[in-house]
């Protein structure tokens, strides 16, 4: 069903995945630009056609597409428009395209990424099972590699705010003269978005840190005078400050969870993420990783755990005895 939110069509597309419906957007401007796609699903597209139709417009109308990131349920049906020019980050292009050496080097990193975090190797068969939602997704280059404060093409009243931690090349655009955002996955009403793991961008450099990332794009919205997020997936976030404040308090919370089952026992990530998600590991195992590793990260940087031993290749990390924890809290409850 369509909605209109200012003048901003809001169509919201199916998906397989357990996050359920996209929200993609149609912008009216000196070019028509559709902000993601959906995914590429028969039931996607038909449903993404006759949304087209019900604003007056047909697939050959969209003469770009701008992608907030390079996730199969926003980028999966950018084949479908060969006729549009597809702009996007630079970090997600290499998802897009999927040659062979990308994807050695997708397979070599996470081995070493899994072996780090004391997975058994039973578990292992997680790095092909990755890479099945990549079927769905399309195959297209970017025409256009977007920057920080650039503005849209043909649509310039919007400019791009990178926000990267979801994605390493997720993006979001910002109107100034209304505050109007479209926002990918960057902020959810219900839910937080998961920072997910993914290989370095320049081969062979550091593992990017995704928690930290977030953390700081959320940090980034403070600074602008958003008044309504149009987010790709669940409800629209009016005023959205309040919100980034709660995920940023709730964020710190999680990781000194994490700090507490740590100080009880040493452990690996793996062990980690076992207990922290009993039910759930074995059948989101790629999701519970990512946001294990997120509040390790975390508290890494802030200097409340650190990496006391290893075993094999496997990092066991261990809480430290110090005050920072509760500085931390103090100038969250400010």
């Amino acid at each position: 069903m369509v909605q209109w939110h200012k003048d901003i069509a809001q169509l919201t597309i199916p998906t397989p995945f357990a996050v359920g419906d996209v929200h993609v957007y149609v912008i009216r401007d000196e070019k028509i630009t559709l902000v993601d796609t959906g995914a590429k699903t028969k039931e996607g597209w038909k449903t993404l056609k006759e949304q087209l139709t019900a604003i007056g417009l047909s697939v050959g109308d969209i003469e770009q597409i701008v992608l907030t990131h390079h996730h199969p349920d926003h980028a999966g049906l950018i084949d479908s428009f060969p006729q549009a020019e597809i702009l996007g980050a630079k970090e997600g292009e290499r998802f897009l395209l999927r040659d062979e050496g990308f994807m050695k080097e997708h397979d070599a990193f996470y081995t070493s990424f899994f072996r780090q975090m004391g997975l058994p190797d039973a578990f292992f068969v997680l790095i092909e099972k990755m890479k099945e939602p990549l079927q769905i997704l399309g195959n297209r280059g970017l025409d256009l590699k977007l920057d920080h404060q650039q503005k849209i093409p043909g649509a310039s009243d919007w400019r791009v705010i990178n926000t990267p931690g979801h994605a390493q090349g997720h993006i979001s655009l910002f109107r100034s003269k209304d505050g109007c955002m479209i926002g990918g996955d960057m902020l959810l009403e219900k839910v937080s978005s998961n920072p997910l793991i993914e290989p370095p961008f320049n081969r062979g450099g550091e593992r990017p840190i995704p928690q930290l990332q977030y953390n700081q794009s959320l940090k980034r919205l403070l600074d602008l005078p958003i008044s309504l997020l149009l987010p790709g997936h669940g409800g629209v976030i009016e005023q959205p400050h309040p919100l980034i404040h709660h995920r940023l308090k709730k964020q710190h919370e999680r990781a000194l969870h994490v700090k507490h089952l740590l100080a009880q026992k040493e452990s690996t990530a793996f062990d980690i993420c076992v207990r922290l998600f009993p039910q759930v590991y074995r059948k989101q195992l790629g999701l519970t990783l990512s946001e294990t590793m997120a509040q390790l990260d975390y508290l890494l940087s802030i200097g409340e755990i650190e990496c006391a031993d290893q075993a094999g290749d496997a990092f066991i990390y261990k809480a430290l005895a110090n005050e920072k924890e509760l500085e931390y809290e103090q100038g969250f409850n400010r």
